[in-house]
């Protein structure tokens, strides 16, 4: 294990970084943060928060496990591994709140005992089914009386403005946090504000000054150093206060859904009939409970009703995906309420998460990060053949590159939602056909059983691959 590497997003911080080997997960502790975390240690801190679901427990094991030499590690510390590891700018507006209020609740913890966090990265945060959990153990360290908040700017860039973004102006944050992979400027947000905005208080605080406080610096960096403001004190009473009124502030903030949901009541008013509902159910919850999956991936999860049903049958965590807001914010809240092993994330199947950040690995595709042992997708087939113009023999296989099975449900052109695809445009798809489904499917996979679910002719087929 000599020539062991430091996953592709574990590079930037000199305190440590982590390792994968064998599928075991590993943290690094080094010489140079030593100090700080014993002290975090010698508070309890560690085993509160981990003892209250908040942050990733791990255990000290031998230094020697991963044989490194430059540095050689103080610490190296292994944590459980998650099923799936997500990125902020998949997380729903709902998923994405309930990560800001996670920082927030464990920094005013942390410093009740001394401990502050050095940063206030979103990165840091990861989910268990539906509940964030805190990941970073190098993000604790002694803090120092009268210091500001220096992950401030950060908390906003990555979790304040981009849920303004959605609270203010109906826009998800997804497609922009993607692109820039730090978050949303506070200048940008800024440009967006009417004069409204600028009567609130918190906006003043931790958007105006603070993009005033910006532009300054950056014009004025030598003089500055030399500024009361740059060496102000600030009381540890007022950067309490400070994360409490913020956190009350980010509780209260609401989506601003304009125009609605096309998806997010789908389950509610869409064409099936209850019968129709149940024959998928049933045979959902048979598929899951001879497959057994460990990771379930759930393509046009919506919110999450078939997810559950899988969820009943015996897989033990379900992804799911959609590119619908409001469906995603119902997955978010089934989940929550009824306790779930289920995260619901935003992806357009047509263009989903690629490799990007540094040397286009520091964040992984969707298909790099985890392997599946099951697939589900229903209703999906027919809005990336006929609404996106994807060849039916490409959907298909890629579907079954995912995992080596699944159900896929097939939409004929005479079914209600597929006659509404094709109302505004002309039919181009001659090859869109049941016949052709089964054909290209029966390349790659064999056919465990099929059924027609619906009078319109929509047929659910449970494959596994070849």
């Amino acid at each position: 294990m000599g020539g062991v590497q430091p996953l592709p997003g574990s590079f930037r911080d000199p305190s440590g970084n982590v390792y994968q080997v064998e599928g075991r997960i590993f943290r690094t502790v080094n010489e140079c943060f030593s100090q700080d975390f014993d002290f975090v240690t010698s508070t309890g801190l560690f085993k509160k928060l981990s003892a209250e679901g908040l942050l990733l427990p791990f255990e000290v094991v031998s230094s020697e496990i991963l044989k490194l030499l430059d540095p050689k590690p103080r610490y190296v510390l292994e944590t459980p591994r998650f099923p799936f590891i997500s990125f902020p700018y998949e997380w729903s507006f709902s998923a994405l709140k309930a990560a800001a209020l996670l920082y927030l609740r464990i920094h005013m913890q942390s410093l009740e005992v001394g401990v502050t966090l050095s940063d206030a990265s979103a990165y840091n945060i990861q989910f268990q089914g539906n509940q964030p959990v805190f990941i970073d153990h190098l993000s604790f360290r002694r803090y120092q009386s009268g210091e500001m908040w220096v992950g401030h700017r950060q908390f906003c860039e990555q979790f304040l403005n981009p849920l303004l973004l959605r609270a203010f102006f109906g826009i998800s944050h997804n497609a922009w946090y993607r692109g820039t992979q730090e978050g949303i400027g506070t200048g940008e947000i800024r440009r967006l504000l009417k004069w409204p905005h600028y009567w609130k208080w918190n906006v003043l605080t931790h958007i105006v000054l603070q993009d005033l406080f910006q532009k300054t610096s950056t014009k004025h960096t030598k003089s500055l150093q030399d500024h009361s403001l740059a060496n102000a004190s600030f009381p540890l009473s007022s950067f309490k206060a400070m994360l409490e009124k913020i956190s009350h502030w980010i509780s209260q903030l609401k989506p601003l859904n304009k125009g609605g949901s096309t998806w997010g009541n789908y389950d509610k008013t869409c064409s099936y009939s209850s019968m129709e509902t149940k024959s998928k159910k049933q045979f959902i919850l048979e598929f899951s409970q001879k497959v057994q999956p460990t990771l379930l991936w759930d393509f046009g999860c919506n919110t999450g009703e078939y997810s559950e049903t899988a969820l009943n049958g015996g897989a033990r965590n379900v992804v799911g995906f959609d590119f619908d807001q409001g469906a995603l914010d119902g997955s978010f809240h089934r989940a929550t309420a009824k306790g779930l092993s289920f995260q619901a994330l935003f992806m357009d199947a047509a263009n989903p998460s690629p490799n990007q950040g540094w040397n286009s690995q520091e964040r992984e595709s969707l298909q790099s990060r985890a392997s599946a042992d099951a697939v589900l997708a229903l209703a999906l087939v027919h809005h990336l053949a006929i609404a996106r113009n994807i060849p039916l023999v490409q959907v298909i296989k890629w579907l079954i590159t995912l995992a080596p099975q699944g159900v896929i449900e097939f939409v004929p052109k005479n079914d209600p939602m597929v006659q509404e695809l094709l109302s505004l445009r002309q039919d181009i798809f001659p090859d869109y056909t049941l016949e052709n489904f089964i054909a290209f499917l029966s390349e790659k996979a064999v056919i465990i059983k099929k059924e027609t679910v619906s009078k319109s002719g929509r047929v659910l087929v449970w494959f596994k691959r070849k």
